[in-house]
């Protein structure tokens, strides 16, 4: 499925660009669209004797399948998006452990307070960036995997040990904005080349990953404590911490294609 050939100008006009980029990014969000969805449907569903937390399990591997059977996911992208599944649970027992947020439901696929399907909340993020670098055939420029990937991992400990330890994310993002400092992305939308800097992208992200956590939220996905008595907006902070996070993920592909021109994804 694509755009309509009956937008006005040729193919490079910024128009066709911006509505090329634009349709690209909802295609490679395809699968957090899809989880977030079966989420907000979850909350209409009558009483059943299956918890709502353990369908969404069932849930997201059927998508997992459905995704991979159908060659919108290719088998490393699949392990990719593990590993972030993986990650992400990780970080959930933690936080969680300490009542940074929670999930209130009970489940039998729950764990400390964490519930299997909370993976899939990362497996999501996971996807896409799997499907954008497909879809947009994307290449990093002047990309230091080392540095970058190190300072990932630090921006990964210190959200959680800044409970105990000073909050060093203000001085990792300076960190992150100058081992990225000269890379760039680019990327294809309708045929024409683009860049853009990868530090851009992590902001652009992390931007867009607060909108959507604040949908989840509001869907019932998880709450923080300031949600208990009625859902109310995340806080802005929470963008930052996005834009900081999207780096292991973007690390973690970059390390799964790096050194080959990926392959177009199925058309989803």
């Amino acid at each position: 499925m694509s755009l309509p050939s009956s937008l006005p100008g040729p193919p490079s006009s910024p128009l066709r660009q911006l509505l090329g980029f634009g349709w690209m990014q909802t295609r490679a969000c395809a699968f957090a669209i899809a989880l977030l969805s079966g989420v907000a449907a979850s909350t209409l569903l009558p009483d059943l004797p299956v918890a709502r937390y353990d369908l969404l399990v069932v849930y997201g591997v059927l998508l997992t399948l459905l995704f991979w059977t159908r060659g919108w996911e290719s088998n490393r992208d699949v392990a990719v998006i593990a590993v972030c599944h993986v990650i992400g649970l990780a970080f959930e027992l933690v936080k969680v452990s300490l009542g940074s947020w929670s999930y209130p439901e009970p489940a039998v696929l729950k764990f400390a307070g964490v519930p299997l399907y909370g993976g899939f909340l990362y497996a999501a993020v996971g996807s896409y960036v799997c499907r954008a670098w497909h879809l947009a055939d994307l290449e990093l420029v002047r990309y230091r995997p080392r540095a970058t990937a190190l300072v990932a991992a630090a921006v990964y400990a210190n959200f959680f040990t800044h409970h105990w330890l000073p909050d060093v994310r203000r001085p990792l993002a300076a960190l992150l904005a100058a081992v990225t400092a000269r890379t760039w992305v680019r990327f294809t939308v309708r045929g024409v080349r683009h860049r853009m800097p990868l530090a851009l992208s992590f902001a652009l992200i992390g931007f867009f990953l607060w909108l959507a956590e604040n949908l989840a939220t509001y869907v019932g996905a998880w709450r923080y404590p300031y949600q208990t008595h009625g859902w109310q907006p995340v806080g802005v902070e929470k963008f930052g911490a996005w834009a900081l996070l999207i780096s292991v993920t973007v690390v973690l592909a970059a390390a799964a294609f790096s050194g080959r021109r990926t392959a177009p994804a199925a058309r989803a």
